[in-house]
């Protein structure tokens, strides 16, 4: 059955996280992505490791994890982007593609004639998209950028850990991810209006600007109080009690909603009282006097073990969860009845790990048909498809073209 985005292709000039995330979940929708790679070297991530792959014999392989993680269902080509034959070849895969999506520094690829302007010359209907740090425009363009960095100096980092601690990132690269969540999004909604006008667009945005952006209710605490966020380890700046509280044997993650909730919650506490009292019956009481409920609420949980408060809660309606860990996830009945993990055939003989689309379509289902690809694994293929031949591809890998 073919997938929603069945016939568009994208060539993908991108490396790292954002930009790999963004077109991973384009090809999971069924579009075709050809991952252009530097020769010899390739991504960056591939070489992000311990662990990597074990290779058929059982030892590491070189192929990371991290790399894996983000770049099932393309074709990997080879291409010397700062040679001549190198753009040539890039320029005739951009001409017949749907989408170009790039993260190189800004002006890298103009000097290589793949800008957006020389190659919409060459086929209007292009989308193309350009993800940077810091944008294509102002004092901030032309500086590098990872995650790390973007987690710090866009606000994130200031409002995550305990309050008394050290300022903390996030542990995954939310920002890289979020930025090729808007990227995929804003990709998908050019193409919907090319079907419309019959004309392609360009497309930028920053790490930077969509962390902001993804900020959402603390950037708008600052923007309607004035004053900045800061760090409240699991506490919600916004809803009390929402939070990880210590149990008896370990820890749960309470998240009340609602009055109504909070009001069940106190009962099954013991402490019914607390539903009447002007300080918490409503949430805006209770974020005025946190500390007063907060602490009361840590004393009780102490009495009991956490599978005992879950249970308690849970069945009474009011949310809360175990804090797992990773392992837990995935070895949980849960993830085996929600298919979380699939297993695809890897072109070292081994089947390689892959976590599943959260997406589910009744009618143009995700599509898991390539494991990630091998460093230029595609590159001959590809070009046979463009017309090269066989003593043209000699050529250009003589030339260190590909």
């Amino acid at each position: 059955m073919a997938g929603a985005l069945d016939g568009i292709r994208i060539l993908d000039l991108t490396r790292v996280l954002a930009g790999p995330w963004a077109t991973q979940l384009l090809a999971d929708f069924g579009a075709e992505v050809i991952k252009v790679e530097r020769p010899g070297t390739g991504d960056d991530t591939r070489k992000w490791g311990p662990p990597f792959l074990a290779d058929i014999t059982g030892k590491p392989s070189g192929e990371s994890a991290y790399f894996c993680s983000t770049n099932r269902n393309k074709r990997s080509i080879t291409i010397n982007l700062a040679s001549t034959a190198g753009q040539s070849v890039a320029r005739e895969l951009a001409t017949r593609s749907d989408v170009v999506i790039e993260n190189y520094k800004v002006g890298t690829l103009k000097r290589f004639g793949l800008d957006y302007a020389s190659l919409a010359a060459l086929n209007p209907n292009l989308v193309y998209c350009s993800i940077s740090a810091f944008g294509q425009t102002g004092s901030k363009s032309g500086e590098a950028g990872y995650d790390a960095m973007i987690q710090a100096s866009a606000g994130l980092m200031s409002i995550t850990g305990e309050p008394d601690g050290k300022p903390q990132k996030v542990g995954v690269a939310i920002s890289d991810i979020m930025a090729g969540m808007y990227a995929a999004n804003a990709i998908l909604a050019a193409l919907l209006a090319r079907e419309k006008s019959r004309g392609g667009q360009y497309l930028e945005l920053s790490l930077f600007d969509s962390q902001v952006a993804w900020l959402a209710n603390q950037s708008m605490n600052y923007l309607v109080s004035g004053n900045s966020p800061g760090r409240m380890g699991t506490g919600h700046p916004n809803l009390v009690p929402y939070q990880a509280f210590a149990t008896q044997d370990g820890f749960l993650m309470l998240a009340v909603g609602n009055d109504e909730q909070f009001c069940r919650c106190a009962e099954l506490m013991g402490r019914a009282e607390w539903g009447q009292d002007e300080r918490f019956a409503s949430n805006a009481g209770r974020v005025t006097h946190r500390g007063d409920l907060i602490a009361e609420m840590e004393s009780v949980f102490l009495t009991e073990k956490t599978s005992v408060w879950l249970e308690t809660l849970r069945s009474n309606g009011v949310p809360a969860g175990p804090i797992n860990t990773i392992g837990d996830v995935f070895e949980s009945d849960y993830a085996a009845e929600r298919n979380l993990v699939r297993r695809l055939k890897h072109g070292l003989a081994v089947s390689v790990p892959t976590v599943s689309n959260p997406v589910n379509f009744s009618g143009t289902p995700v599509s898991y048909r390539f494991a990630p690809p091998l460093l230029g694994e595609h590159t001959e293929e590809i070009l046979r498809e463009l017309g090269y031949a066989q003593d043209e591809i000699k050529s250009l890998r003589e030339a260190h073209a590909v």
